[in-house]
């Protein structure tokens, strides 16, 4: 007797990085991801290379997690402490223009759609989506 295994039930850093080697050639770096910053309390761009993929996969396992979730969510997600020297951290939030490109391409692909569900309204996993997280879950 095999249990299903899902996405959640995984560590989440080997999901991700499984999820980011499925998507690698589904989903198009732009151009910008070279010279960006995840937010503009960070000093230095990322320094992984595809991190842009990355980030990707990770938002996909975010809305299967909690969706419907949108962008002003996931801006809070990936919200991360700036450094203000001898002031105390403050809590800054994510870029929201990786996150829109992101939910975008998502889109494109076939695995995120936008719905409504009564008063929360944002993306959810398709049944693509879905099919494509349950073979990295069975790996």
């Amino acid at each position: 007797m095999s249990t299903m295994v899902s996405i959640q039930d995984i560590n989440p850093n080997k999901a991700i990085k499984q999820v980011s080697e499925g998507l690698e050639g589904s989903i198009e770096t732009p151009e910008w991801t070279k010279f960006v910053k995840t937010g503009h309390g960070k000093r230095n761009r990322p320094e992984q290379k595809n991190w842009y993929v990355t980030r990707v996969a990770s938002i996909l396992r975010k809305i299967y997690i909690n969706g419907p979730i949108g962008t002003s969510k996931l801006k809070k997600a990936y919200s991360h402490k700036k450094n203000r020297g001898h002031k105390p951290e403050r809590t800054t939030i994510a870029s929201g223009k990786i996150i829109r490109t992101a939910l975008q391409q998502l889109e494109k692909a076939g695995l995120v759609k936008q719905v409504e569900k009564g008063v929360h309204k944002g993306r959810v996993v398709t049944p693509k989506g879905m099919s494509f997280l349950s073979k990295i879950g069975k790996k």
